[in-house]
């Protein structure tokens, strides 16, 4: 069969591909050939201003035009090349020479991978394409996804809830407060993962400039390097490598991506069970269906297609982290075919983000369900009277409570005012007492 969105073997590209079509730039084939194009015409250009040779700014620009403007027609003209050489990086440099030929440069063609391993390309391709997928794609979304739970968590932030700790009620909370523990989660694992640099590998066959220095001994190649990774790409240069890159930054973006879908995934599953528990009804839409049984059903789809798709990434997340920084002697090959599919963690991470986000879109909040829950489970306002009886050094109080409330079936509002009457205590301190409630006992926090 012919490859189409019905007959792809990956759902990325079949049943989501309109989806994350538009990562497509920075992960599919034609995108990896086009920043192997990038390198190596920005390499030679870097070259030239070094005096090797000379180029005009018009030659330049022309040269770029290879990769700026480069097509899937020219891509597969590489692929064809590539069945010839059985060498990616190799039918690159292959189809640069032949445009020079035909952009007048074909003296020049000669610098062209001059020195260079393949891993020069890739290990600066990739790093290159992964960053500006971060930078361009993922920052945007899961920015966007913080500043909508903001935004719900200052709507509700006077919204008193029941807590739950090991799925028993427990004292109360307010939900902008529970919103905004998500925020701060992600926000601080967004730092720690924009901190980590962007580094690549540019040295050579085994990180030493050999073919480079034999050549031109007196050229400072380190300096070059440094440069040209740090001015021309934007990318950090590990100063002393085997044949590949040591993985280890990369490594580490994606364990960052991999504790920030963590927090997702926990996020996902309480709004899940808030959904559950109706404190959320949710928006409904002309023609849908929830169930193929049940007429009635309201599914939390979006919740559970986030959950599903973040377990996913971070399965693959965990292989790339795992591996990559491992390989034997001065090169193997295993990261080859590995580093292929970084854009598949990222494009599941991509549509948990976006079902997160529409789910978030969908939520209608139930006050009603949320004050009659609070209401019925009158024994969680127990720590607030016996820390105020502690106060007031009433004997064993938490005992007395205890006895009162743990395990209770029908503990209400009378149920407590019963108790505070029968203590022998102040008539003031039992209107203290009792002007505690489920949905006023929700303490402090910082204000947002």
């Amino acid at each position: 069969m012919d490859l189409s969105v019905l007959t792809a073997i990956s759902p990325i590209d079949g049943r989501y591909r309109n989806q994350v079509r538009h990562l497509a730039p920075y992960f599919s084939e034609y995108a990896l050939i086009r920043y192997r194009i990038l390198i190596e015409i920005e390499y030679f250009i870097a070259l030239s201003r070094k005096k090797f040779f000379s180029l005009t700014p018009p030659q330049a620009k022309s040269l770029r035009a290879l990769y700026q403007q480069f097509t899937t027609e020219k891509a597969l003209e590489i692929k064809n090349i590539e069945k010839t050489t059985n060498h990616d990086v190799k039918a690159v440099e292959y189809y640069i020479r032949k445009e020079m030929d035909t952009l007048k440069l074909g003296e020049l063609k000669e610098w062209v991978h001059f020195g260079l391993t393949s891993q020069d390309v890739n290990n600066t391709a990739i790093p290159l394409l992964w960053k500006e997928a971060l930078e361009n794609e993922y920052y945007p979304a899961i920015a966007t996804l913080i500043l909508q739970l903001k935004k719900l968590a200052a709507g509700w932030k006077n919204i008193p809830m029941l807590a739950r700790t090991h799925g028993q009620p427990a004292t109360p909370t307010r939900l902008g407060k529970e919103f905004m523990v998500f925020v701060e989660r992600l926000d601080q694992q967004l730092q720690l993962l924009q901190s980590i640099p962007y580094s690549c590998k540019f040295g050579g066959a085994t990180g030493n400039f050999n073919a480079h220095h034999v050549a031109y001994p007196k050229m400072d190649w380190i300096k070059f390097a440094n440069t040209f990774c740090s001015k021309s790409l934007g990318l950090q240069r590990q100063q002393y490598t085997t044949q590949i890159e040591h993985y280890d930054h990369i490594a580490a973006h994606f364990d960052g991506l991999k504790r920030i879908n963590t927090i997702l995934i926990d996020f996902s599953r309480d709004i899940w069970t808030y959904i559950s528990l109706e404190y959320f009804k949710q928006k409904i839409k002309k023609g849908e269906v929830g169930s193929s049984a049940m007429p009635h059903k309201v599914n939390p789809i979006d919740f559970e297609n986030a959950e599903g798709n973040l377990g996913l990434a971070n399965a693959l997340l965990e292989h790339l982290a795992a591996k990559l920084p491992v390989s034997r002697l001065q090169r193997d090959l295993t990261d080859s075919t590995v580093l292929r599919n970084i854009g598949v963690p990222f494009a599941h991470t991509f549509l948990a983000l976006k079902s997160i986000e529409k789910g978030l879109g969908k939520l209608l909040l139930n006050e009603h369900k949320i004050k009659q829950d609070l209401e019925e489970h009158w024994m969680i306002i127990a720590e607030a009277i016996q820390t105020v009886l502690r106060r007031e050094h009433y004997p064993n109080p938490y005992d007395a409570l205890k006895e009162l409330t743990r395990g209770a079936a029908d503990i209400n509002q009378k149920t407590i005012y019963r108790f505070i009457d029968s203590l022998q205590i102040s008539a003031a301190l039992k209107k203290e007492l009792k002007a505690i409630t489920p949905l006023n006992y929700t303490g402090v926090y910082t204000g947002f």
